[in-house]
């Protein structure tokens, strides 16, 4: 598969060019890779406005993903996040509701706000802070009752720990009721490439947003926005705008000249890679339950501990793996998460194999997190984020209407939203997660 980005950028490297454009190294070495980084020169297209190079190499990327279209973004799922649900505000004709998964990242929370819509939650009985698994029955009787159509369901899958939702079940109900199914899997890149697909798109969603620098070998802020083929017209027409709205005007030719490469990549065995590290993993996990580890979702690239059971905090376990250079993806304290792709060495895999089977199991933790429950909306999103606001004690809150979302990143799924007011089980949620400050609705 061709390279048009990484062609066009290697030959304007090789002429040496008196270069009068940003950015402002010139094209000198500081970092290291400033010779690779451009801006839009003539021949180098402009990635919003594209219909040169780019444009060339986001089709080789549609073509690898089977979709109607997809776009590059230098900025994560974020930016596609805030474009889907630009697009499905577009497609609607009237409604400006959208019905989601507790789940979701902040960004859908800050998207929703910029946009002025109308979120309605829907939480499952198993509902954690970080988990929420709908089944499409639970999806059909909400759909059922509520009295304004959503334009869409949006769902995030695989969720930051490994558990995979249904897609397929999900996106038939979405279609029953003529709405369009958005799928968050920025954690899921690589579903695509397995030898029978897992990925959204294949699986009936409308739209999905993709972190190619999650599961694939690209740098950082490298994703995409991709279209199903049977998803409405208007959306792969409008892909572009959506993007540029939120978007920087100055997009990273590193970012792109990587997810330009990783098409090439991908299309040269990439699916055997795979398939012989996805194998590895099942081995390990298969040796971690054997030793008495609760394992949690089936996720193929992840591999999560709910480790208390074995009598060890996610935390303690991450500093015990750090004292032999294992850093871990995500730790509190109730899990431990690992993500691996085919280019974790094996020794690497060996390591932490041996490290984790070589824990002596003690007795079992038993605290666990209070389970999330429904907060009363009082005040639009949008309305309470543009409030003035304060910044108050936990234990001041109760009553108070949230502000802003109080969570970092990772993993940046929220326990209240803006406009909610705060009860006791949020605060004692806050307080279980080392949140003791949180911003309010000033009085």
């Amino acid at each position: 598969m061709n390279t048009p980005i990484f062609d066009f950028v290697q030959s304007y490297k090789n002429k040496s060019a008196a270069r009068f454009h940003m950015p402002g190294h010139k094209g000198k070495t500081f970092l290291g890779p400033e010779a690779l980084d451009i801006t839009e020169i003539d021949g180098a297209d402009v990635l919003y406005k594209s219909e040169g190079i780019i444009e060339e190499s986001q089709k080789n990327a549609s073509s690898l993903f089977g979709t109607k279209k997809t776009v590059y973004s230098c900025e994560g799922s974020s930016l596609a996040i805030r474009a889907m649900l630009y697009l499905a505000l577009l497609n609607s004709n009237s409604s400006r509701v959208i019905l989601a998964a507790r789940n979701a990242h902040r960004v859908f929370m800050s998207a929703a706000v910029l946009l002025d819509l109308d979120v309605e939650w829907l939480y499952s009985e198993e509902n954690t802070v970080l988990s929420c698994s709908i089944s499409a029955d639970a999806l059909d009787k909400r759909l059922s009752e509520m009295k304004i159509k959503p334009m869409a369901f949006y769902v995030t899958s695989p969720d930051y720990l490994g558990n995979v939702a249904d897609i397929k079940s999900l996106a038939e109900i979405c279609h029953k009721w003529g709405i369009l199914l958005l799928v968050d899997n920025a954690h899921g890149a690589y579903l695509n490439f397995l030898p029978a697909s897992k990925h959204p798109i294949h699986l009936g969603a409308d739209m999905c947003c993709d972190s190619a620098h999650k599961t694939l070998p690209v740098l950082t802020g490298g994703a995409y926005l991709h279209i199903s083929q049977n998803a409405p017209e208007a959306l792969s027409e409008n892909a572009k705008r959506a993007m540029s709205v939120f978007a920087s005007t100055s997009p990273s030719y590193l970012i792109l000249e990587s997810l330009d490469l990783a098409n090439r990549y991908l299309a040269e065995g990439y699916t055997e890679r795979l398939v012989k590290c996805v194998k590895r993993v099942n081995d390990i996990k298969k040796k971690l339950s054997h030793k008495g580890f609760d394992l949690i979702g089936s996720e193929e690239l992840k591999l999560t501990l709910a480790p208390k059971s074995y009598g060890y905090t996610g935390e303690e376990l991450a500093s015990i793996l750090l004292t032999n250079n294992v850093v871990c993806e995500f730790a509190d304290s109730d899990f431990l998460v690992f993500m691996i792709t085919p280019e974790t060495e094996e020794c690497d895999l060996t390591l932490l194999e041996g490290l984790l089977l070589g824990l002596k199991k003690r007795t079992a933790i038993t605290d666990a997190p209070p389970s999330p429950r429904p907060l009363k909306r009082v005040m639009s999103p949008r309305v309470a984020a543009f409030s003035k606001w304060e910044t108050v004690n936990v234990e001041e809150a109760m009553g108070r209407i949230l502000a802003t979302e109080n969570v970092s990143c990772p993993p940046a799924i929220p326990i209240a939203v803006c406009g909610e007011k705060l009860d006791e089980n949020a605060l004692e949620l806050f307080k279980y997660y080392g949140i003791n400050k949180i911003t309010v609705v000033k009085l």
